[in-house]
């Protein structure tokens, strides 16, 4: 069988752009960034616009689309429109919803977390089923992520833990993170979150996993990020914000989802295991007794 071009499918279009990343010039790189994170928009927009968003010169993406093979922009665009039409019907709407930046502040916060949750679900159904698949699949697990990333990779921890006793949090607290990732082995999956601008830590722990031999899950705001370019499945996360911080909303959904596929695939087991320490939890005093509780 006659391996995909790029020309085939939007999916072999990304694998070569990750492929071809580290050697494209850095206006390049800013195009094929916004190409890889916005491709509802590349289908739907002007070469014009997605220059201006992307902050290259039109011309950069023309010579960027010859890079990739094709004979020029509307070639490489073709991709993109034939992926929206494959697509669930009406997200390109959904996922270009703008905040009204003259309404009501509150208003505006939950209106893009809504657009992040809208777009982080939409492109991440079979990347999330692919991550599961690993991490079912891993002798043992290993979370990480820090700073503004911590709260993601911790609410993955503590739920998989649930029904996983043996998923270990990456938390280098006290400095001891290089103590941590002398851990890892070879087959076992890690888990990294990070979103720019990207901890130094995260990079760290995705390169110790790899060079021990594990498996690397990378929860990003881009499939062209530090992370994402060195992992084997990759979760695009959308952390656009009003405020002056990222959004976390999205990255929690996501791994709360993952955290569901992994339940679904482990069927009786799970559930006995997570009856299991809800039971243990209540026995040593975790939650504090209402009148709803049943005696």
């Amino acid at each position: 069988m006659q391996a995909a071009t790029p020309h085939d499918s939007y999916a072999a279009l990304m694998d070569l752009i990750k492929a071809r990343h580290a050697e494209l010039s850095p206006q390049f790189q800013a195009g094929a960034r916004y190409l890889a994170d916005h491709p509802d928009e590349v289908a739907v927009s002007s070469m014009r616009s997605i220059a201006a968003r992307a902050q290259v010169q039109s011309a950069a993406l023309v010579r960027l689309a010859q890079q990739l093979g094709f004979a020029g922009w509307p070639e490489l665009k073709a991709i993109f429109v034939e992926r929206l039409r494959a697509g669930p019907a009406g997200y390109a709407a959904k996922a270009n919803a703008l905040a009204d930046k003259n309404g009501d502040l509150v208003t505006e916060v939950f209106t893009v977390q809504q657009r992040n949750l809208v777009a982080t679900e939409s492109a991440n159904h079979a990347a999330l089923e692919a991550a599961a698949a690993l991490l079912q699949a891993a002798p043992r697990v290993h979370v990480a992520g820090f700073r503004a990333a911590h709260p993601i990779a911790y609410t993955l921890h503590y739920l998989y833990r649930l029904l996983r006793p043996s998923v270990q949090l990456l938390s280098g607290q006290g400095g001891t993170l290089e103590m941590d990732l002398r851990a890892l082995q070879a087959g076992e999956a890690v888990v990294v979150v990070s979103f720019a601008p990207y901890s130094s830590e995260a990079l760290l722990v995705a390169q110790a996993a790899r060079q021990s031999g594990c498996q690397v899950v990378a929860i990003s705001d881009s499939a062209m990020s530090p992370l994402a370019l060195q992992a084997d499945a990759s979760i695009v996360i959308a952390v656009d914000s009003p405020s002056f911080f990222p959004s976390i909303v999205a990255g929690v959904a996501a791994v709360e989802s993952l955290v569901e596929l992994l339940v679904a695939r482990a069927g009786p087991d799970a559930v006995t295991a997570i009856g299991a320490a809800e039971s243990q939890l209540r026995a040593l005093g975790a939650y504090v007794k209402t009148s709803n509780d049943v005696n």
